[in-house]
C-alpha cells in the first residue's frame, strides 16, 4: 500500500497539479523503486555509480540466463544514450547537484524578472554557416550560440535522438523552450542517423520535452530544418506513425507561446510536426533560405515519373526528349514553389527576415507572444 500511495501522489503532482518533479539516481534504483524516478519530470544518472532497473545483473541472469553487467543493463550511460529513460548524465555527485541546481533556475526563469546576455557568438557569422547548397550539413549549434543567450545551459538528453536539439534556454531574459533540427551523418550508440529527419526516438523526444515545457509555462522556439520521418520497414515495426503522432500531439495541444523559424527545410510531415503554420504558433517565420513545401523536386520527380523511369531503366533504354523535358519542368515548378517568398506571398509565413535581425525579431515576437498568453487554447475557445 505504502509504495503504491507514492506513485499514486506522484502521478497526481506531475500529471494533475503540474508540480514539476526533479530525480537524481546517484546510487543503486532497482526493481519498484525505479518507478520512482521515471515518474519525474527530468531524471539525473551519476556516470559510473547510479544503476537503475527492474532486475539487478544476478536477478536477471537467474531469470532468463542472460549473463550482463551492471553498466550495460542500467547505467547512466546505456540509460541516457540508448533507452532515454533517463535525461542528464553527471560526472560524479558534486556535478549531479550542480546539475540539479541549474534546472531548478530554469522552473524559476519562467516567473522571474528577465536578465538579458549577449550571445556567446556575433550574429555577423550567421551568413557563413548555411551552405551554398541546402543539401549540405552544417553545425546548429553554430546557430544557436548566435541568437540566444551565452551561458550554461542544459541540452535534454544530448546523447539520445541527437538529430533533435532540445534545451531550455534564455532569449534576451526570457526562458524559452528550444527545439532544433540536427544537419549532418550523426553517429550514436545504437545505429547512424541521417540529420534532418525526424525518427521514433525524437519523435518520442520531443513530444516528452514539449510537454514538461507546457507544464513548467515556458514558451516554445522551434528552428527547423526538418526534410520528413523516416521510411522504412524499420522505422514502420518501430512504430514511427505512433511516434509521430504523439510529437503531432504534444505540440498541437501545447497553451505556451510557439515561435517558429524556418531556416532551410521544412517538408512533409515533418514540417506539420515542428509546429506548421496550419497549428496556429504565434508567429511563423523564415529566412531567405527557408524552402518550404511538400516535398523537394527530386523526390517529387520519383513520385511522379519513378513508375516510368524504372520501367525505361529495366529495359536499358535511354530517357526520351520529352520524358526529361517533363521531369525538368516538374523540377523547376517545386523550386519556385519552395521558395521563401512563394509562402510569404500566401501567408504560409509572418515574414522573412534578415538572419542578421533574427534575435531582435524571435525576442520582440516572443514578447508580444507572452504578452497576449492567457494559456487558453484558441480553437476550443472557439467551440
Amino acid at each position: 500500500y505504502g509504495a503504491a500511495r507514492i506513485f499514486y501522489y506522484n502521478s497526481l503532482m506531475r500529471r494533475k497539479l503540474q508540480v514539476p518533479q526533479i530525480a537524481a539516481v546517484m546510487g543503486p534504483c532497482i526493481a519498484g523503486g525505479a518507478y520512482l524516478p521515471a515518474l519525474s519530470d527530468v531524471i539525473f544518472m551519476v556516470e559510473g555509480t547510479s544503476f537503475m532497473g527492474l532486475g539487478g545483473p544476478n536477478l536477471v541472469k537467474g531469470a532468463t540466463g542472460q549473463v550482463t553487467d551492471a553498466e550495460k543493463l542500467g547505467g547512466a550511460r546505456m540509460h541516457t544514450s540508448v533507452s532515454g529513460v533517463a535525461h542528464y548524465m553527471a560526472k560524479n555527485d558534486s556535478h549531479c547537484l550542480k546539475l540539479i541546481r541549474q534546472k531548478f533556475r530554469e522552473f524559476a526563469a519562467a516567473v522571474s524578472p528577465p536578465r538579458g546576455a549577449a550571445p556567446l557568438k556575433s550574429a555577423e557569422g550567421l551568413y557563413e554557416i548555411l551552405p551554398s547548397d541546402h543539401r549540405l550539413p552544417y553545425d546548429m549549434q553554430q546557430i544557436i550560440e548566435r541568437i540566444f543567450d551565452g551561458g550554461e545551459y542544459l541540452e535534454f538528453q544530448p546523447d539520445y535522438a541527437p538529430e533533435m536539439i532540445c534545451a531550455n534556454m534564455r532569449l534576451c531574459g526570457r526562458s524559452v523552450a528550444v527545439i532544433a533540427n540536427r544537419r549532418g551523418f550523426l553517429k550514436t550508440e545504437e545505429r547512424p542517423r541521417l540529420g534532418g529527419i525526424v525518427y521514433t526516438e525524437s519523435a518520442q523526444k520531443v513530444a516528452y520535452f514539449v510537454e514538461n515545457a507546457e507544464r513548467n509555462g515556458t514558451p516554445l522556439v522551434y528552428l527547423q530544418d526538418v526534410s520528413g520521418f523516416m521510411v522504412g520497414v524499420e522505422a514502420e515495426s518501430d512504430a514511427i506513425i505512433r511516434a509521430g503522432a504523439s510529437m503531432v500531439e504534444a505540440m498541437a495541444c501545447a497553451t505556451v507561446p510557439k515561435i517558429v523559424l524556418t531556416l532551410n527545410h521544412a517538408s512533409g510531415a515533418g514540417y506539420y510536426a515542428m509546429a506548421a503554420q496550419g497549428f496556429d504558433p504565434s508567429f511563423t517565420f523564415g529566412w531567405p533560405t527557408a524552402r518550404i513545401g511538400v516535398m523537394e523536386g527530386d523526390a517529387a520527380v520519383q513520385a511522379i515519373h519513378g513508375p516510368e523511369l524504372a520501367k525505361l531503366k529495366g529495359r536499358g533504354e535511354e530517357i526520351p526528349a520529352g520524358l526529361k523535358a517533363k521531369i525538368e519542368a516538374t523540377r523547376a515548378d517545386y523550386e519556385r514553389w519552395l521558395d521563401a517568398r512563394h509562402a510569404a506571398a500566401r501567408g504560409y509565413i509572418d515574414a522573412i527576415i534578415d538572419p542578421l535581425d533574427t534575435r531582435r525579431v524571435l525576442s520582440f515576437a516572443l514578447e508580444a507572444a507572452c504578452y497576449r498568453s492567457n494559456r487558453r487554447h484558441l480553437v476550443l475557445e472557439n467551440l
